[in-house]
């Protein structure tokens, strides 16, 4: 608990192959969280990657280090701590140049708190032993979670959109029903991309809530391992000032455990609460996908309107097309009639004359 984060990116982390010593070997499938912790009562800096609950990185940076910048987008240093050397793919030169300056940064950080302990070590001349063990692997946190505003060093691909068809001639009058139709497949696409996002909360919280219970889990062993180291201390009488403020020790950590595990509690129940969110908005979108069915079964109705139209239309200009005919005939039989009727006048004409 003595660590914090004061610097995190995403990237794809790497290590070099141990057998080669030259091929490069991904430790995580994909973008990962790498954060700059800080110890406080140590004055150290450590480099730090969760892959879930498995540290990937876990590099305490020191004075004689060099982090190599080997392309726009990968850079690399080497732990002989760790005997290895890590290497990181980033989504831009951008976060590559700001971990790069942030590793120069704690870099002088670490070789500046060093000659300060060389100095305090000269002056008292009471050499100092480093603790024995090898550094505690730091607490998951929220930032090492759940990111930060980075952007993931992977672009995220697109789903490609289904065709729509074309719209016909025969529907050019009923251009309203299809401008509905449009703005519900617009809502159906605008509805599948939420769907995908909650999809991928949901995922997350699940992970998180697991990885959650993983280290409560952890935190209550630990805590009853101690109350009874804190019983058989309490035993041994000859060492009871020892015991007496061991177990002080020991209460104040137990203490620090419960108030890390009510922290946990209530962190889980916030995960709870936006699982339930999440499935509120899963209820609306198939709320919206019944509502988006009931409008395509009535375009299908309103087309099957305009067919039966379109034939009844047909007909009716068959029908005129008939009887513009039958008048055609009609004039030219009233034009062959007239005409004789002519004859007939100018022939009773020329007897009326002659006699």
């Amino acid at each position: 608990f003595r660590e914090q984060p004061i610097f995190s990116t995403r990237a794809h982390v790497f290590q070099i192959d141990p057998n080669t010593k030259k091929n490069w070997v991904p430790t995580s499938k994909h973008a990962v969280t790498v954060s700059y912790f800080y110890d406080s009562t140590r004055n150290v800096y450590r480099i730090i990657s969760l892959d879930g609950s498995k540290a990937i990185i876990n590099s305490t940076i020191t004075p004689n280090m060099t982090f190599t910048k080997t392309s726009q987008k990968f850079g690399q240093w080497a732990d002989s701590r760790a005997n290895t050397v890590y290497g990181l793919g980033f989504s831009s030169e951008h976060h590559l140049s700001k971990f790069a300056e942030k590793f120069q940064e704690f870099k002088e950080a670490a070789r500046i708190a060093k000659e300060k302990s060389h100095e305090k070590m000269e002056l008292t001349s009471t050499p100092s032993q480093e603790s024995a063990g090898g550094d505690i692997q730091s607490p998951l946190t929220p930032e090492s979670i759940n990111g930060t505003d980075d952007e993931r060093a992977m672009p995220e691909v697109t789903q490609n959109s289904e065709p729509r068809a074309e719209p016909t001639q025969n529907a050019l009058p009923f251009t309203h029903s299809s401008t509905i139709s449009k703005h519900w497949e617009a809502e159906l696409a605008t509805l599948k991309g939420n769907n995908a996002k909650l999809t991928a909360a949901l995922l997350e919280s699940t992970a998180n809530v697991k990885q959650w219970k993983q280290q409560l889990a952890a935190y209550q062993e630990e805590a009853e391992r101690l109350h009874k180291r804190v019983t058989e201390l309490e035993c041994v009488s000859s060492q009871a000032n020892a015991v007496h403020t061991h177990k002080s020790e020991l209460n104040q950590t137990i203490q620090e455990l419960e108030s890390t595990l009510k922290k946990k509690e209530e962190e889980i129940e916030g995960l709870k609460q936006e699982i339930e969110n999440a499935r509120e908005l899963q209820a609306q979108r198939d709320s919206l996908t019944q509502k988006l069915q009931e409008v395509e079964i009535r375009n299908k109705d309103l087309e099957g309107q305009l067919s039966d139209l379109e034939q009844r239309l047909e007909k009716s200009q068959n029908e005129q097309e008939a009887f513009r005919n039958n008048l055609k005939t009609l004039l030219e039989i009233l034009d062959g009639k007239i005409f004789e009727l002519t004859e007939l006048r100018d022939n009773l004409a020329k007897l009326i004359e002659c006699s």
